[in-house]
C-alpha cells in the first residue's frame, strides 16, 4: 500500500453550487483518495469578505458529504484569525498526516492565476494540483499553464471531464436557476433567506 492520498478543496463557497460538485467529483475520481477535506474560507485574501456568514457557508458545504465515505467539511480557516492563504492550510494538513499524500482540487480559472499565489513555489512542493476545466475550449491555455509549473515541480492533473460554467457571483445575483444549488445547499439558503430565496 502507497502513502494515504488526501485531497484538499478550499474555496469561499458563497454558496457551493452544482460546479463546485462536479469539479470535486471529478477529482476524487481521477486521484481515488483516502480522504477528502472541504475547507470552506474565512477571509479569502483575493476577494472582499463574504457577505454570508462563515457558519451558513460551512452548513451548505455539507452538500458534499455524499461525494466520498470519507470527506470532511472543517471549520479550520474559519476559526483562524486573519486571512486565508492555501500555502498555511497545506502545512496544517502535512503536520497532522506527514506522510500522505497532498492533493490541491482547483478550478481552470486558478490554475492560470496560480503564480499569483502567495508561496506557490512551497504549495508546488506540497501538493499535486487537481484541475477541471470551467470553460469549453481552455485546453491550449491549461496545458501552457501546466507547462510552466512543471520547472518548479509543478504537478497538474486534469479530471478531463466536461465543463460546467457556473459561478457562485450569478446565483447570488439571481441570475442562475434553483437547480444551480445541491439540494442540501439549496434548502440552506432557503431556511437562512439568502440570495433572494
Amino acid at each position: 500500500m502507497g502513502p494515504q492520498k488526501i485531497i484538499l478543496f478550499g474555496g469561499t463557497f458563497d454558496p457551493p453550487h452544482n460546479g463546485h460538485v462536479h469539479l470535486l467529483q471529478n477529482a476524487i475520481a481521477a486521484v481515488r483518495p483516502d480522504r477528502v477535506v472541504v475547507m470552506p474560507a474565512g477571509t479569502p485574501p483575493h476577494k472582499a469578505a463574504s457577505a454570508t456568514p462563515a457558519r451558513w457557508r460551512l452548513e451548505m458545504c455539507r452538500c458534499f458529504l455524499p461525494l466520498h465515505e470519507n470527506l470532511v467539511v472543517s471549520d479550520w480557516e474559519i476559526k483562524r484569525a486573519g486571512k486565508s492563504y492555501t500555502v498555511d492550510t497545506l502545512a496544517m494538513l502535512r503536520r497532522e498526516y506527514p506522510d500522505a499524500e497532498l492533493f490541491l482540487c482547483m478550478g481552470s480559472d486558478m490554475l492560470t492565476s496560480f503564480t499569483e499565489w502567495r508561496d506557490w513555489q512551497t504549495i508546488l512542493k506540497s501538493a499535486a494540483l487537481v484541475v477541471q476545466s470551467r470553460t469549453e475550449g481552455d485546453d491550449p491555455e491549461l496545458q501552457a499553464a501546466a507547462r510552466a509549473l512543471e520547472p518548479y515541480g509543478g504537478r497538474v492533473i486534469f479530471t478531463r471531464a466536461p465543463a460546467v460554467e457556473l459561478a457562485s457571483s450569478d446565483v447570488r445575483a439571481g441570475r442562475l436557476p434553483d437547480g444551480a444549488l445541491p439540494p442540501l445547499a439549496a434548502e440552506a439558503a432557503r431556511r437562512h433567506h439568502l440570495y433572494g430565496r
